[in-house]
């Protein structure tokens, strides 16, 4: 396989996977490092119905097939392997090692993404897809007038279940910390625990999530008490602890906020000329598909921009 690039994708989510689409269209030679998970999250989720052209909704392994496709048909080379350290610079080159191999781009773009913490649990792993969720905005509409759990005590936790009672008939919400010590800011505490649909159950943490191949119950304990109860009515649980972008492997590379995330500077740029990024791994706000691939896009199209200004040539099918 060819080593030098002009263009190296670290991840094969919607952010990566459309800018693949759009630097391969241009006719630059593009190389998706994809990642031992190829996907991204979108391959441990079932129905996705609020991605655009898809009236019928499409399964999200489904739509990662379809995407991989259509970057493979305008050229793009593809290793589902992690790359494990990033060095160099725009006048040198970036070198991105993959096991026993290094590769070399003239641009990078970053779409590594952000992974949900979960609690856990095997059973809550078994159960993703099936009625364990990290995403209300992604799943609740599929709980519609059913009674869920959302699992947290920050502000995430408390947009989590706000949006939650616009489709479901109740929603518990479980937090292992007592009422005063929540994590959440106050306002939003106040916001949330005011709508009559929803629940606090503190000093409380799940055990077990109850079922085959759906969610039929949570078994929960009290921290403080050391007493079980099976919460019956409970048919989907919402993990909302927070997330962890993937990018351990470019701490002192570039930039980073206090939480990982990819700090970028004028439009996808990040800390360094050359190198851009797209999606989850900087975006720990909206975290949804159809925004990832804006993303992505963005970050393709300033990278052909940088380029062209080099004297790469780019042809028209890059925009």
């Amino acid at each position: 396989m060819q080593k030098d690039f002009d263009v190296i994708v670290l991840g094969s989510g919607p952010a990566g996977l459309t800018a693949a689409l759009y630097t391969s269209r241009a006719f630059l030679k593009t190389l998706v490092i994809a990642g031992n998970s190829p996907g991204g999250q979108l391959t441990i989720t079932t129905e996705v119905e609020n991605f655009p052209g898809f009236p019928e909704s499409i399964q999200g392994p489904d739509l990662i097939a379809n995407m991989n496709r259509q970057v493979e048909k305008y050229g793009a080379k593809f290793i589902n392997e992690l790359a494990e350290l990033v060095s160099g610079s725009f006048e040198e080159g970036f070198k991105v090692k993959v096991g026993i191999n290094e590769f070399i781009g003239k641009t990078l773009i970053i779409a590594t993404g952000a992974s949900a913490k979960w609690l856990g649990l095997e059973s809550e792993q078994r159960l993703k897809g099936k009625g364990v969720s990290a995403c209300a905005t992604c799943d609740g509409f599929f709980f519609k007038d059913k009674v869920v759990a959302v699992v947290g005590g920050g502000d995430a936790s408390m947009e989590e279940s706000s949006f939650l009672t616009r489709f479901v008939s109740k929603v518990y919400l479980i937090a292992r910390a007592d009422k005063d010590n929540l994590r959440a800011s106050k306002i939003m505490q106040k916001e949330v625990l005011d709508n009559s649909k929803i629940e606090l159950i503190p000093n409380t943490e799940v055990k077990e999530v109850l079922g085959d191949n759906s969610v039929e119950g949570i078994k929960v304990i009290n921290n403080k008490t050391g007493e079980e109860s099976i919460m019956e009515d409970v048919k989907g649980l919402f993990v909302a602890v927070g997330h962890k972008p993937d990018t351990d492997f470019l701490k002192g590379f570039i930039d980073l906020d206090e939480k990982g995330y990819v700090v970028r500077r004028k439009g996808s740029q990040t800390s360094i000329e050359g190198v851009f990024a797209g999606g989850d791994v900087h975006d720990h706000k909206y975290r949804q598909a159809v925004t990832a691939a804006g993303y992505g896009c963005e970050a393709a199209l300033d990278a052909i921009k940088l380029l062209q200004k080099r004297g790469i040539e780019v042809k028209a099918g890059g925009y």
